[in-house]
């Protein structure tokens, strides 16, 4: 049950593991909820934030290639996962996580690409292409916001995001070759995704504009 008596839907397999996504978002997500800072996912979320400079520090030391930043890079990746988990099993759902999530995984993702850029451990114009669709949401995101648009996350962005992720993640590793294929494969994803996304938002627009 939810703060303001919405019974919330059977917690299955397939919605713990966060593979069932059906129905309206939590209330306590959306626009006019309160923050609600103090829960458990916020408290991942917080501590994924603090862990990304900790990962550039180290893969900066250590000249790119490190098993040590990629562990690292590793929890922050998989505690997106994990906070996730937490607000299914406690309920404990907040406008603050919806927000701080996306945020987190950019900073993540552009933190990888700085180090492998900076040391050169993947195609660069591969990274190139990453940097250029993260800008891009960033700015189609802003300006769906202020124009009220809800993006919902999409298939091809949840399952780009995770070889992308796992391409800058081997290059840390000291695996080029296998990081090169798997980035390459979340770029095409992502870049589809980038299109469902563009598209849904003109649907909302032009249905308000067909409802005046």
């Amino acid at each position: 049950m939810s703060e303001n008596g919405e019974k919330r839907p059977r917690l299955t397999f397939r919605r713990f593991a966060g593979l069932d996504r059906s129905g309206p978002p939590p209330p306590e997500t959306l626009p006019d909820a309160p923050l609600r800072p103090w829960t458990i996912p916020n408290a991942i979320g917080l501590l994924r934030l603090l862990l990304i400079p900790a990962f550039v520090a180290v893969a900066w030391n250590a000249e790119g290639a490190s098993l040590t930043a990629a562990a690292i890079y590793a929890v922050v990746a998989w505690g997106d996962y994990a906070d996730g988990i937490a607000a299914r099993v406690t309920g404990q759902y907040s406008r603050l996580g919806a927000m701080l999530d996306p945020v987190i995984d950019r900073l993540l993702v552009i933190s990888g690409v700085i180090v492998c850029w900076r040391f050169d451990l993947v195609p660069i114009p591969l990274l190139a292409l990453l940097v250029a669709r993260e800008a891009l949401m960033l700015v189609g995101g802003s300006y769906a916001l202020r124009r009220g648009v809800r993006l919902e996350i999409n298939w091809w962005g949840r399952w780009g995001v995770w070889p992308a992720m796992g391409g800058l993640f081997l290059a840390i590793c000291g695996a080029p070759v296998p990081a090169t294929i798997l980035l390459a494969i979340g770029l095409i994803l992502l870049v589809i995704a980038t299109g469902a996304y563009f598209q849904s938002a003109r649907r909302q627009l032009t249905g308000r504009t067909a409802s005046t």
